[in-house]
């Protein structure tokens, strides 16, 4: 994401600015330090109290929110995780999406303090390369694999879906039933695009932010709570359409569930959380995750199998608006790391840096890894001692891990040149040293 950089004035335009007595009198009292200024005293010199020499100087703002930082990188733990082992209670310990929805509203709702369309053309800027170089792999690696133009029966629509993958404004278009290279299951494009929804749904957002965050500032509440009672409506009301399970829906239906987490964290970014009592935010907050699992409760299910609140858009809108609000609250701010999470500063780093990358290929590495597994069958020794090892889904992720770390040190490297920065292979943060021992 997009920061603010810190601009010094010259010392001499400084001059230029300060009548002569003044920049005299600064000069004596003052030693200012090297790149940086004052701002213009007025024109009557303050009183020597009213600047005492012992003030320390105000903090820089504008850094990264290590707290947010650290939030971002376990939403990309949490969804890895959750793609390879399906726990239905994941999304309840950690509602990933609506946590990410929101960190992304509160840099959206901070990068807008410049001009709204600047803002959006970087935020696409950020985004579309990546996701362009993924699917220019992914396509190739279809056609090969004997998707094309008649495999669905028009070909002028085949061609029209390809653009999604230059603008998704819908899902990028996918085959949901392929040899498999005779090494994968069939449905391993499906697999690995399906999660594509987030992007869409995040360029759906960075469209609509300038207008938002407007409402918002006019109408807070309303604004808050307007996509939620949107997704009500919708599923309530029209959840029997047959219309509904076009693209619009299915993106207007992303839109309204998490609408309000990107909003919310607009709320945060803007300081319009810290204005209202204290009180307020614990007390509403636990009340729609409580309403969220009496919705997930009311709904039929199937016995043997456990319900995911993920299946459900109602109750995962109210229990990750009522999460989200909770982390937002007591967001903590940090400039700095605290002392017991100073360790994980590298991973941390790492994943925020390589965000986009990690949550494309991801899924990539955990549909490898499949095959890779089962050419363990065919050694004798895995066979005949270690079953149970080549069965565990554990093993599966541990596949994985290493595999995602290699995808990303190949194709990671595009967000920089999206972000204009020097390409890096590996955006590690080195440790300066003597940090830890000035520290103590």
């Amino acid at each position: 994401m997009t920061g603010y950089t810190n601009l010094g004035r010259h010392q001499d335009t400084v001059q230029l600015r300060v009548p002569e007595l003044l920049r005299q009198r600064w000069e004596q009292d003052w030693e200012p330090e090297p790149q940086s200024a004052p701002e213009p005293e007025p024109q009557s010199a303050p009183e020597p109290e009213q600047q005492p020499e012992s003030e320390a100087p105000a903090p820089r703002k504008g850094g990264r929110d290590r707290y947010l930082d650290l939030l971002r990188a376990l939403a990309l733990v949490r969804v890895m995780v959750y793609h390879n082992f399906g726990w239905f209670w994941l999304p309840l310990v950690f509602p990933s999406m609506g946590v990410m929805f929101a960190l992304a509203g509160s840099l959206m709702a901070r990068s807008l303090s410049r001009p709204a369309l600047g803002v959006i053309r970087g935020r696409l800027r950020r985004l579309l390369p990546p996701m362009w170089l993924f699917g220019a792999i992914m396509i190739t690696l279809q056609i090969i694999d004997g998707w094309g133009p008649d495999s669905e029966g028009h070909p002028a629509w085949w061609w029209g879906k390809l653009a999604f993958w230059i603008l998704p404004l819908s899902t990028p278009p996918f085959s949901e039933d392929l040899p498999g290279f005779g090494l994968t299951d069939s449905t391993w494009a499906s697999q690995i695009i399906v999660p594509l929804w987030y992007l869409r749904a995040y360029l759906w957002f960075v469209l609509f932010s300038p207008l938002m965050l407007r409402a918002l500032r006019r109408l807070p509440w309303v604004t808050l709570f307007s996509p939620l009672a949107v997704l009500i409506v919708m599923n309530q009301f029209f959840a029997d359409q047959d219309f509904i399970y076009g693209r619009i829906w299915e993106t207007a239906n992303d839109f309204a569930m998490f609408g309000s987490c990107w909003i919310l964290g607009m709320a945060h970014q803007e300081g319009i959380l810290k204005r209202i009592p204290q009180y307020v935010v614990p007390s509403i907050a636990p009340l729609l995750m409580v309403a969220g699992l009496w919705y997930l409760g009311t709904r039929p299910v199937d016995p043997t199998v456990q319900t995911d609140i993920e299946s459900w858009p109602i109750a995962q809108a109210l229990w990750s608006l009522g999460f989200v609000a909770i982390l937002l609250h007591v967001s903590p701010s940090w400039e700095q790391w605290p002392r017991a999470l100073e360790r994980w500063n590298g991973l941390v780093s790492l994943l925020n840096a390589r965000a986009v990358s990690v949550y494309l290929w991801h899924q990539t590495a955990l549909v490898i890894a499949v095959p890779l597994i089962d050419l363990l069958w065919g050694v004798h020794f895995f066979y005949a001692n270690l079953q149970w090892l080549l069965t565990s889904q554990w093993f599966a992720l541990l596949v994985a891990i290493p595999l995602v770390g290699l995808l990303v040190l190949t194709f990671g490297w595009i967000e920089d040149v999206a972000a204009k920065r020097s390409p890096r292979l590996l955006p590690y943060p080195r440790r300066q040293r003597g940090r830890r021992r000035s520290a103590d």
